[in-house]
């Protein structure tokens, strides 16, 4: 499946706010390094630079499983394949942590850190109106019946 060209925009935005705030987390492990709070400073290097990856691979992940179920007519299958890319992700992000736990130069907490960006990334877009402007919001094809109604869905059932 291909990305869409939107798909495409907001990987890139999360590739970027990933590798700064990535690079960030290395300054802060390096200034740690230099207290001596810090033993080693390549592991937290090799930790941050793995989770950013990982996070950039997850988000991308989620974007073709949402351009794939956008695609589906069928409400329950829609369900389930988001479900689905849900626990593989969750799973893929796991694996990582766990392998970041076991490898003993890579640094388990710069590795983890960053699978949180995506979050906060997104957080700050929304703060900062770059994400949908409220005039986007309002000038949008939706029907005010049709936009309240999407507000009461229910969650994902497993």
């Amino acid at each position: 499946m291909k990305l869409q060209k939107a798909s495409v925009y907001e990987i890139r935005r999360m590739a970027i706010g990933s590798a700064i705030l990535g690079a960030l987390e290395i300054a802060v492990f390096f200034v740690l390094w230099l207290l001596n709070i810090v033993e080693r400073f390549y592991p937290a290097v090799i930790g941050a630079f793995g989770g950013v990856l990982m996070a950039i691979f997850s988000f991308t992940l989620l974007c073709l499983a949402i351009q794939k179920a956008a695609d589906t007519r069928d409400q329950k299958l829609m369900k389930n394949r988001m479900q689905f890319s849900y626990n593989i992700r969750l799973a893929l992000q796991a694996g990582w942590v766990v392998a970041a736990f076991f490898i003993p130069f890579i640094n388990v907490i710069a590795a983890g850190v960053p699978l949180l960006f995506p979050s906060v990334i997104i957080l700050a877009l929304q703060r900062t109106g770059k994400l949908v402007s409220p005039s986007e919001r309002k000038n949008s094809d939706v029907p005010k019946d049709e936009e309240e109604e999407d507000d009461k869905l229910e969650t994902f059932e497993v």
